[in-house]
């Protein structure tokens, strides 16, 4: 990459993309400068403050509503609520010289080409030659908008597509124009993914780009699926959903969400511009579809699209849904098929595909139907759209959620099977399929010494996909690497000296198994290794500990096994800490419970931004009792500061724990104390996550890592403390804010987190209080409550109050 640095840039424009996009350069810690236009009227409120349109609070009205309405919404597009203070909002008229003074420019207005054209002549007055200039257009041809720019201002200048909301989606496409230099585009490419946290995909200038010519194809073709297996809304979005590793909202709760006047203005943009596209007629909307439009039931933002909230006479809350046939709301219907049900036992997505395809129900044919179909595309679209399959592939995942993209699917099936599928609806794959197959290669991908290839069509042989050396990819290492297995977890070899523990269970939840996995793990690392990471590659890091076996134990009350079972997850969180070699965590999506404990025992956390992190054990009834409880009360006293007081410090983690407080962010976790400031770090972008974990635990054991000595001077403030606890649980119960039995629960971690009842404040060790814990969480699980809760969270999910 150049050396070129990015340290501010300017967005102009703060609609919803364009805050959004703020935001997130403030995320990773750019100097953002947010400009729109000048109203040209005063609003009412403006009148009845006698404020002029000459007046700056009115001048700068647009973009600050804009950016205030951005920065309340949710999901939140801040990492953390004060990274807003990296952003300075300003007008096109008084500010917009400013923008000389920047590295880059992003323009982000309305998605029309004279008003795009018009707002890059004015910025090419202010630009400083060199700069970078880019459109974040969804779908306007990038050749249009530079024509007539200066020859440094082409060269500069590109397509970058975020998509939205821009700090949760992947993708980011990057459009060259006719002119762009190819030292821009190897540039953003790179700073795309190592700072933005992105899946960088370089496109080709043709409608739409990738990722919604192929997300708006599928729908579009969906859609027309939809009417000839005469199946309801609900069926496609059981059919479309999880089960294909793809996202909850499925098909139509995401049109909804997305709203259906923007679905339909791109697949109408397709149809305009591409007039030889072979499936040029799937982009005529369906009759359903254009009475929903002149209705205007456009989804969430209307009230009412495929889905609508009722509340009946009773008051009672409902989701109706759309029926197709007749276009009026009906109660919800459950779907249920055959096919699905044999996939239940099937926890790899990728292992489900062949038997989706090969269903007698209506499934069955809907997925061979689909899939035929989104094949036959997406083999068409190359060269058109771009000349590597892997990019469509990038596109689909990153962009639209999907696990796997289509050529995967296709793999996952067979090449062989897929065009069988293909010929049996009448379809053909391109006649570069045919040529692979017959050149050798059985698959579009292989992987071969931990990295991955793809199949390059012009070259007619595997290639390895670029810019993978930043990465570790479990997938591909986990047969060829693997030093020790058990059901739980599997322990891979990194390279450099250092191991990886990836937990194998359902939903990375911590049972025996995983523990005796984890143990092994730092035997072998003692014994054999450098250091230690503990990291996946799953959707979440882990949802805690295995709350079935804590209710089957204590259900049937054996005490005894539920007391040796919590004692071996707190020997174990203790053993990563005083273990001889460094241990690593790599927390990323949800990191609850026990996971929240694994990692703040650990020496170092490598946390992916996007990590929800927390204590959440409140919630089912009990105290965090794999050694959660007594850390905060160990963090709690490391912060004692002179002046401080310390009642006040402590009763701050005692009501994260007690609120079973959840970080939306890795950023968010240092507020709570479950990261440390000056000893964890966040990286923005998850797939080089692992790799960073093993260089932090390398650079540790490099410098000499020396087994740390048991602390026992942890200060616990003892009855001082605990009045103050039982005074306030006492009166939040008075006053119907906690139940009893949440008082029940809040006065045991308050015993703890005090130390128990002694008469002075004392130092204590770490075992002292993971002793008074665990008596703590025993207690609890005799409770008739807790177990209540513990089963009602087992059957719905869900906390329960009682």
């Amino acid at each position: 990459m150049s050396k070129r640095r990015i340290n501010k840039i300017a967005i102009i424009g703060s609609g919803i993309m364009g805050s959004g996009i703020a935001c997130h350069f403030a995320n990773i810690g750019v100097d953002v400068l947010l400009l729109d236009i000048v109203p040209r009227e005063l609003n009412d409120k403006e009148k009845a403050k006698g404020l002029t349109l000459d007046d700056k609070v009115v001048r700068n009205r647009l973009v600050n509503d804009a950016l205030t309405a951005s920065i309340k919404s949710k999901p939140a597009p801040l990492y953390h609520n004060s990274f807003k203070n990296r952003i300075t909002t300003g007008n096109l008229e008084d500010d917009i010289a400013k923008v000389k003074d920047v590295d880059w420019i992003m323009e982000v207005v309305v998605e029309r080409l004279d008003i795009k054209q018009q707002v890059f002549e004015k910025l090419e007055q202010h630009r400083t030659p060199g700069t970078l200039i880019t459109s974040n257009t969804s779908g306007i041809p990038i050749k249009f908008m530079s024509e007539g720019r200066s020859e440094d201002f082409q060269k500069h200048f590109c397509g970058t597509h975020f998509f939205n909301p821009a700090r949760y989606l992947k993708l980011f496409e990057i459009i060259p124009g006719p002119k762009t230099d190819a030292s821009v585009l190897e540039f953003l490419n790179g700073y795309g993914e190592q700072f933005l946290g992105k899946t960088s995909v370089i496109a080709k200038d043709t409608p739409a780009f990738i990722g919604n010519r192929i997300g708006i194809f599928s729908i579009m073709s969906l859609f027309h699926t939809v009417k000839d297996l005469d199946l309801t809304i609900e069926e496609v979005d059981k059919l479309s959903g999880p089960v294909i590793g793809r996202p909850k909202s499925a098909t139509f709760r995401t049109v909804d969400v997305v709203g259906l006047d923007t679905l339909v203005h791109v697949a109408n943009g397709i149809r305009e511009n591409c007039p030889n596209d072979e499936r040029h007629e799937l982009f005529q909307l369906p009759d359903f579809i254009n009475t929903m439009m002149e209705n205007k039931w456009l989804g969430s933002k209307t009230g009412q699209g495929f889905y609508k909230k009722s509340v009946s006479k009773e008051g009672k809350k409902d989701i109706l849904s759309l029926d197709l046939n007749t276009l009026e709301y009906r109660e919800k219907q459950r779907a249920k098929f055959a096919t699905l049900e044999l996939t239940k036992t099937i926890d790899k997505v990728v292992d489900r595909f062949k038997v989706l395809v090969k269903g007698k129900d209506k499934a069955g044919e809907f997925y061979r139907k689909s899939f035929a179909a989104l094949f036959a595309y997406v083999s068409n679209r190359i060269p058109e759209i771009t000349d590597d399959l892997y990019k469509i592939d990038d596109a689909m995942k990153a962009g639209f959620g999907w696990e796997h993209g289509p050529f995967q699917i296709w793999d996952a099936i067979g090449v062989e099977a897929g065009i069988e599928m293909m010929k049996a609806e009448g379809l053909e794959p391109n006649a570069w399929v045919s040529e692979m197959l017959a050149s050798g290669s059985t698959s579009f991908y292989t992987v071969k010494d931990g990295a991955t290839y793809a199949y390059d069509i012009p070259k007619k042989s595997q290639e390895k996909i670029p810019g993978q050396d930043s990465f570790i990819i479990l997938d591909n290492i986990r047969k060829s690497n693997e030093v020790f297995k058990n059901s739980g977890v599997v322990v891979e070899d990194l390279g450099d000296g250092i191991l990886n523990v990836e937990f194998q269970s359902k939903m990375n939840t911590i049972g025996g198994d995983v523990l005796a996995g984890l143990n092994k793990a730092i035997d072998i690392a003692e014994k054999d290794f450098a250091g230690l990471v503990v990291g996946n590659q799953a959707a979440n890091f882990s949802v805690g500990a295995n709350i079935g076996m804590i209710f089957m134990m204590a259900a049937e009350q054996e005490y005894d096994e539920l007391n040796m079972a919590i004692k071996y997850f707190q020997d174990s969180m203790m053993r990563m800490r005083y273990s001889s070699i460094p241990t690593i965590s790599a927390p990323h999506g949800m990191t609850l419970g026990g996971g929240c404990e694994l990692s703040m025992h650990a020496d170092k956390v490598v946390a992916a931004a996007e990590t929800y992190i927390g204590l959440v054990e409140f919630g089912v009834g009990v105290i965090p009792g794999g050694g959660g409880s007594k850390e905060m009360a160990l963090r709690a006293q490391d912060t004692f500061r002179k002046g401080d007081v310390e009642l006040n410090v402590l009763q701050e983690y005692f009501l994260t724990i007690g609120m079973a407080k959840v970080a939306t962010s890795a950023y968010e976790a240092f507020d709570l104390g479950v990261l440390q400031k000056g000893k964890d770090v966040v990286v923005v972008n998850k797939d080089r996550q692992i790799a960073t974990a093993k260089a932090y635990a390398k650079l540790m054991a490099d410098a000499g890592y020396t087994q740390p000595v048991k602390r026992n001077d942890i200060k616990v403030l003892g009855k001082q403390a605990l009045g103050m606890f039982l005074v306030g649980t006492d009166a939040m119960n008075a006053s119907n804010y906690i139940s009893e039995h949440d008082q029940k629960i809040a006065n045991k971690l308050a015993y703890v987190m005090a130390g128990g009842d002694l008469s002075e404040p004392t130092l204590v060790s770490e075992q002292y209080l993971l002793d008074l814990e665990r008596e703590a969480f025993l207690s609890l699980c005799t409770e008739r409550k807790t177990l209540e809760r513990i089963q009602h969270m087992l059957k719905t999910g869900k906390p329960l109050r009682n």
